[in-house]
This record gives C-alpha cells, sequence and structure tokens, in this order.
C-alpha cells in the first residue's frame, strides 16, 4: 500500500490517499483540543494510543457482529480504513447524565437515566457543532428516512456492544460521540475513531466513592495528565482482546 497525498487534516488525525481508491491511510496525531478547539495541547504519545485504543475497539466490535470501516492498523500512529462518504453527523448516545446534557437539564451528573438517549449534531465548527432534529436532517437532505432508521439502529447496536466491551474491563461508559458514512455500493458503516477522546469512561474499580474519570474529560477539565488514563484503557482492552482470541500487532 502506498501513501499519496495528504487529504484532510482535523483535530487529531491526517487522512491520506494511497494507489487503491476505496483505502485511506490515516495518521493519528499528538494534539489535545476542547472547547471546539478553544484549548489545545501537543502531549506526547497520545496519538500511539488512540490508535492502538481505537484499532483494539473496532476488533472487538466486530467480533460482536458490528462492521466498520476499520482494516488494519499498520504501525504505532497509523492504519487503514475504507473510504466512506461521511454524513456531516455527530451521533451521540448517552447512559449516563453528564457533561452539557447534565448542564441543560439541571440534572446532577452520574445520575443513571431511565433508557439510552440518542442525540445528533450537525457537524460544523464554524455553527459550534448545534443539535438538528429528524426533520431538520430530512429538510437539508443530510439523510434520507431509510439512512437516518439505519443510523439510529447501529448507534444503538454499538452502544450494546461498547457496554459489554467496557463491562469487561471495568469501566462504565457514559456517553460517546461516533460517525457514520457509505460506502461506495451505499452500505452505512461506523467511521472516526472510538477512543477516550470521544467517550466519557470511568473507571468501577473501588476509588471509594468518587469518579476516576479515563478519558478527556482530564484534558478539558483540569483534571489531570490523559495518559496515564489513556495507557489504563488501552492495557486492559489489550487484555480482553488477548483473552478472547483476538489477532493484533500489539
Amino acid at each position: 500500500m502506498e501513501k499519496l497525498e495528504q487529504l484532510y487534516k482535523g483535530k487529531a488525525k491526517k487522512m491520506y490517499a494511497t494507489d487503491d481508491p476505496d483505502v485511506l491511510w490515516v495518521e493519528y496525531m499528538n494534539q489535545a483540543t476542547a472547547g471546539n478547539g478553544a484549548k489545545k495541547a501537543q502531549i506526547e504519545g497520545k496519538g500511539e494510543l488512540n490508535n492502538r485504543i481505537t484499532s483494539l475497539v473496532f476488533e472487538l466490535l466486530k467480533a460482536r457482529g458490528v462492521d466498520s470501516h476499520f482494516i488494519k492498523r499498520i504501525s504505532a500512529t497509523e492504519q487503514l480504513v475504507r473510504k466512506m462518504t461521511m454524513f456531516p453527523l455527530e451521533i451521540i448516545m448517552r447512559n449516563t447524565a453528564a457533561g452539557s446534557f447534565a448542564a441543560r437539564y439541571g440534572v446532577k451528573e452520574g445520575t443513571e437515566l431511565a433508557n439510552p438517549i440518542l442525540e445528533f449534531c450537525l457537524k460544523s465548527d464554524a455553527l459550534n457543532d448545534p443539535f438538528i432534529n429528524d426533520d431538520a436532517m430530512l429538510a437539508l437532505r443530510l439523510a434520507d428516512k431509510e439512512q437516518l432508521a439505519e443510523i439510529s439502529r447501529q448507534a444503538r447496536a454499538v452502544n450494546a456492544a461498547l457496554q459489554d466491551i467496557f463491562s469487561k474491563i471495568d469501566v462504565q461508559l457514559v456517553d460517546f460521540k461516533i460517525e457514520e458514512g457509505t460506502t461506495g455500493d451505499g452500505r452505512i458503516l461506523l467511521a472516526d475513531e472510538i477512543t477516550p477522546d470521544t467517550c466519557r469512561l470511568w473507571d468501577t474499580r473501588d476509588h471509594s466513592g468518587t469518579v476516576e474519570h479515563l478519558d478527556k474529560d482530564l484534558f478539558r477539565r483540569d483534571l489531570g495528565n490523559i495518559i496515564p488514563a489513556y495507557e489504563e484503557i488501552h492495557n486492559r482492552l489489550l487484555q480482553l482482546a488477548t483473552d478472547e482470541g483476538l489477532e493484533t500487532i500489539e
């Protein structure tokens, strides 16, 4: 596989074309951001950890019947993925009240929700990723009814599978953001990444009643260094993948 021109540079990743028109080359960067990019820092080792974590998560999801754009990890910071046409949507699943949801509704953070909540935001830094509902998505032709139904179904399937994965490594999946897109033949698939950057993950091992964050809230809220937390998530996921007999290149 030959790496060609750079196609995209975001907050956490660069994407390159390859000599296969259906495959992209992804490079994870060390940049951490919060507040829609208002807060930034270079954190050594973050790119490698997120590349390794998301590769393991996609492998664990595939073993649970959830397919994605992921092909394989090819180096410490790089992976190959299927080329997708992305929906301009952030797809959010919430299992526990936290962050903006807790603030919006005046709910104590950590309150268990009666059922998982699916939310959508328009993916737009310029507009600060505003909420969007089904009618608006249809009116703006961001997706059709069948696509929205499939995106919603997949989001809930991803949530169920991720809850299973993280519960096995003593981590509470509070909420997460995913993105989806379509392949050349119109198939809708999970894409982007699943890492402590895009999930709220709380350690359920005993911490004397306090929340132990294993996610980007450490950076977002100035609670401490993210690297030990990300390393802990990686090590637990790697052990789970090993226990389940999944092939990795660790």
